[in-house]
């Protein structure tokens, strides 16, 4: 996989422990000015000399660029200014070294106001925008790379950026696209793992996928997707599928594949997909034989598996679970990046109110604020692709399943933001599951949990601090050197990968990650490991799918996830 896409494909992934409100309201009032605005306005007034002291520095590097004298340069990495032209051009080294020097100035100010965490990730959003979209880079009349396009095509480059950008603004979410929504097809080139539906209620498809062993462990594993994307980042595509690989480690494999709720489903939440959980585990019980079943979960769906498990073992039948793997999943939101920091108990409400009247939360919108929330690699990279050079985005499968969005239900977002909003989980019995008080640390069943450690959605030391609130006694927490998705997305042979792994006995993340044993490639054979000492004899493969009565409906990877 090449490096930037990589990189997009860990700043990417529609779903977030703590939905943002901006997702009902919309990234415009985030822009708005609001008290958080005035506490920065009023820190700088206090600090006269500071001003100035930073006025003074702009205007002297402002003077030196314009003699140039300047030797001002973009950030290693830095791909926005990697064209010749840049440093070779007089006029256009001018305007990126300005743009360069008043960026230094305004982070610079940034951190002169010393503002508190929550009114810090406000700003910085804000800054992040402005400053970004500013670059000179992204206007055609100055990057050099929309000239060379106009001679290479014979002005088609142009034409083509033109409609690019109309087709992209006719609909949600009104950012430049990633890739093209025909560039791979479900089953074909991604989700393409062999199985069948073996079991379907209105809320979601099972898949049970066939054997790739002669022998595979008694006791199977369930995963769990998140709610506002497909399932498939699971099966992303043949020889990086998590789902493959596992097959291939003579391991049985059981996914939920979740439907595509609207308005008539406005009523889902937490205790709707709850149930969801506890069907799944029952016709996988029925299936297998087995009475034990390993859950593993990401993100969203990380959270009401947790959930979950929490009621099993409060109504004794907690070990129905052989172990419980929560992957990026926060359950303590406390400081846990701009999501937490971006709502309030009033735009709260005004956003569950806005999904109550729609009956639901549109992906679209939600994929929106996640673009903005990385603007320079998911905005501003594909605005000169797509519009100032007048290229189509390469296809990329990842890329591909963030924008095949799904929506959430009105009730589900109701209580995700809720929770989220007064971080429920971390206190015993504030929240509830199907009728039962949640309390994590009455857990008992054996857990794995796995973060990344450049994740901006859910920040590995929320994820840390979130694996602290399980009771099990035998937990071992996975640091990846990846972000978001590439932390999942994670097969075996890749030498840039690494990770960490230890317990959660010490409080403070940061001495953890001093501590901790750290390994090169994936942790996907290091889960195996870990699956094979929890997961029974061996036993024969099954020679068809399906079972107890539960025959095969249809091939994977199913009908829901076609639902648009």
């Amino acid at each position: 996989m090449p490096t930037n896409d990589i990189r997009s494909a860990d700043e990417l992934a529609a779903p977030l422990d703590l939905l943002l409100t901006s997702s009902a309201v919309g990234v415009a009032e985030r822009m708005m000015p609001n008290v958080s605005w005035s506490r920065f306005a009023i820190a700088l007034a206090r600090k006269p000399r500071t001003l100035a002291h930073r006025a003074r520095e702009l205007g002297g590097q402002l003077v030196s660029i314009a003699e140039g004298r300047s030797d001002l340069a973009p950030a290693k990495g830095d791909k926005r200014f990697a064209d010749p032209a840049w440093q070779g051009n007089p006029l256009l080294k001018a305007a990126m070294q300005a743009y360069l020097a008043t960026n230094e100035t305004v982070n610079a100010l940034f951190a002169d106001a010393e503002l508190d965490w929550r009114d810090a990730e406000r700003i910085r959003f804000v800054i992040d925008l402005l400053t970004e979209g500013l670059a000179p880079s992204n206007n055609p009349l100055l990057n050099p790379l929309a000239y060379k396009a106009l001679i290479d095509t014979g002005g088609r480059s142009a034409v083509r950026g033109v409609r690019h950008f109309i087709a992209d603004m006719a609909a949600a979410p009104r950012v430049p696209s990633m890739v093209a929504p025909d560039a791979f097809t479900l089953g074909d080139t991604v989700a393409a793992t062999a199985g069948a539906v073996v079991y379907r209620n209105e809320v979601f498809e099972l898949i049970q996928y066939t054997p790739q062993t002669d022998e595979v462990s008694t006791v199977p594993l369930l995963m769990i997707p998140p709610v506002i994307n497909k399932f498939y980042v699971l099966d992303i595509a043949p020889g990086r599928s998590m789902i493959e690989y596992f097959l291939r480690q003579g391991q049985q494999i059981f996914a939920i594949s979740w439907r595509n709720p609207t308005a008539d489903q406005r009523d889902w939440d937490f205790d709707t997909y709850g149930q969801a959980i506890l069907d799944a585990l029952d016709a996988v019980e029925k299936i297998t034989g087995s009475d034990r079943t390993h859950l593993q979960a990401s993100c969203s769906g990380g959270i009401l598996a947790a959930m979950t498990a929490a009621h099993l073992t409060a109504i004794g039948q907690g070990d129905r679970l052989a172990g419980l793997t929560l992957m990026v999943t926060v359950l303590d939101q406390r400081k846990a990046g701009f999501a937490a920091a971006a709502i309030d108990e009033e735009m709260a409400n005004i956003a569950i109110a806005l999904s109550a009247r729609k009956g639901y939360l549109d992906g679209r919108s939600l994929a929106e604020v996640f673009a903005w929330l990385r603007p320079t690699d998911l905005v501003w990279r594909y605005w000169v692709n797509n519009y100032v050079q007048g290229k189509t985005p390469a296809a990329f499968d990842v890329l591909f399943w963030n924008a095949d969005t799904t929506r959430m239900a009105a009730g589900l977002h109701r209580d995700m933001v809720m929770t989220g909003l007064h971080n429920s989980l971390v206190s015993p019995g504030e929240a509830t599951m199907l009728g039962t008080p949640v309390d994590l640390s009455k857990l008992t069943t054996d857990v794995y949990v796995v973060a990344g450690i450049a994740d901006h959605i859910s920040p590995w030391q929320a994820c840390y601090r979130s694996a602290r609130l399980l009771g099990s006694d035998e937990l071992r927490f996975v640091l990846s050197s990846s972000g978001h998705i590439a932390a999942l997305v994670n097969p075996p042979g890749n030498p840039r990968a690494s990770y960490r792994v230890g317990g959660v006995d010490e409080p403070d993340p940061a001495a953890w990650l001093q501590t901790a044993e750290k390994s090169t490639d994936s942790w996907w054979p290091d889960f195996v490991a870990w699956l094979g000492q929890r997961g029974g004899a061996k036993k024969p493969a099954p020679t068809a799918l399906g079972g107890a009565g539960m025959s095969p409906l249809e091939p994977a990877p199913g009908s829901y996830v076609l639902q648009r």
